[in-house]
């Protein structure tokens, strides 16, 4: 049970360094919104992931401590930036166009009108037409 309470502790380290680099990321004097950093969507934010996953990788492999960023600050890094891909997804991250999928793909009007939007979108979309038919 300790190591289900250690997992939680670490989510909570994950919360606050996430509200910490948000202040030097997102100031409020700067008209740089998050979706910005990430001009391809989601892509762009896995593209961030598969970077930190091959730092975690060479720090394994090279046994070494790093200088700067410890293998567990990368994990940490991993663990916002997935829910910053949950966020996008969404379409709920400051700065998002509604108009774009979660590729920054233009949302097209087609028999797949859900295709690239949250399920939560498509869930009350079916809740909705199910009730009407």
């Amino acid at each position: 049970m300790s190591n289900e309470r250690e997992s939680v502790k670490v989510l909570q380290e994950c919360i606050d360094l996430q509200i910490r680099k948000s202040q030097d990321y997102q100031n409020p004097n700067s008209n740089v919104k998050q979706a910005m950093h990430y001009r391809r969507g989601v892509d762009s934010i896995h593209d961030t992931m598969h970077g930190k996953m091959l730092r975690a990788q060479s720090l394994l492999e090279s046994g070494e401590t790093a200088n700067f960023e410890s293998l567990e600050d990368t994990y940490k890094d991993l663990i916002n930036y997935a829910s910053f891909a949950v966020s996008y997804i969404r379409g709920k991250m400051e700065g998002q166009n509604p108009d774009l999928d979660y590729l920054n793909r233009p949302i097209q009007d087609s028999e797949f009108p859900y295709v690239g939007r949250s399920s939560t979108a498509y869930d009350d979309q079916f809740a909705e037409d199910e009730s009407n038919g």
